[in-house]
């Protein structure tokens, strides 16, 4: 079974590891029905070094994923690139540490909160609906002047 992000630290050199490679979509455990869609492998290239009772690890992540757009909700694409990735995790008492729930995470957060054709960074295009949606301001008539001495003067005559 291929698990590149289950680090047994125990056999990890003095000077760290390199490890390299690519993670097929289901990777994410995204739903055929969510808004966020996988169209690439996870590809990764990562440094673990050991720092006392710490996994330091950095380097690359980068996926392509196909998101709605929350104002058409049309589809775009948008590349999560994270060159200087980097991240800390305290060494479990056996010795070993799963990276896959860190990495899946950090790369889905890296997704824009509220996505926007225009947030694509792969094809970026202007949204069909843009505009389409804006209030539409209107004035307010004129009140007309009350024709009595309202209702201040009646408080005024309580005293």
């Amino acid at each position: 079974m291929h698990r590149p992000f289950h680090i047994d630290i125990r056999s990890l050199p003095e000077s760290g590891k390199d490890i390299t490679g690519q993670e097929s979509p289901a990777f994410f455990g995204l739903d055929a029905n969510d808004p966020i869609q996988v169209l690439s492998p996870l590809k990764y290239e990562l440094h673990l070094q050991k720092d006392g009772e710490d996994l330091l690890v950095s380097g690359r992540l980068e996926a392509l994923f196909s998101l709605e757009c929350g104002r058409c909700l049309e589809r775009f694409e948008h590349r999560v690139d994270l060159p200087h990735y980097e991240t800390e995790l305290e060494i479990a008492k056996d010795g070993t540490i799963n990276l896959t729930d860190t990495i899946r995470e950090d790369t889905l957060v890296a997704l824009p909160s509220y996505p926007r054709c225009e947030a694509g960074n792969v094809r970026p295009r202007q949204c069909p609906a843009e505009g389409r949606f804006e209030p539409v301001l209107e004035t307010a008539e004129e009140e007309p002047q009350s024709a009595g001495p309202g209702v201040w003067e009646a408080l005024n005559k309580l005293n």
